[in-house]
């Protein structure tokens, strides 16, 4: 079995930045794609950013310039750095790894932008 242990998440003021990690334990053969979602109270969980297994990035239009996901594959783990916040990006925020077929999630960390 795969876990995903999900760090870095907190309380930041407008215009500061976070670095959240997920790290994966377990048996890993190969990884499709990697991603970050994030729900915030009353609203729809939203896929934030993804990284292909040969490095192409994606992101959702609201972050775009801002957030960037990268990966490192000796250490298993996936990264989104987060940069400029906003108090709309508050949310928990969701590791997901693809492997072969399945879908795995991490716990989920909690990001507050507020002053």
């Amino acid at each position: 079995q795969v876990q995903l242990v999900e760090s870095g998440g907190g309380l930041v003021q407008p215009g500061g930045s976070l670095r959240l990690s997920c790290a994966a334990s377990g048996t890993i053969v190969s990884i499709n794609t990697e991603g970050w979602y994030r729900q915030a109270p009353g609203k729809q969980r939203e896929l934030v950013a993804t990284i292909s297994s040969g490095g192409s990035t994606r992101y959702v239009d609201s972050v775009k310039g801002r957030f960037t996901i990268s990966r490192d594959n000796a250490k298993n783990t996936v990264y989104l750095q987060m940069n400029s916040l906003k108090p709309e990006d508050t949310a928990v925020y969701y590791c997901n790894v693809k492997i072969v077929t399945i879908n795995y999630w991490g716990q989920g960390t909690q990001v507050t932008v507020s002053s």
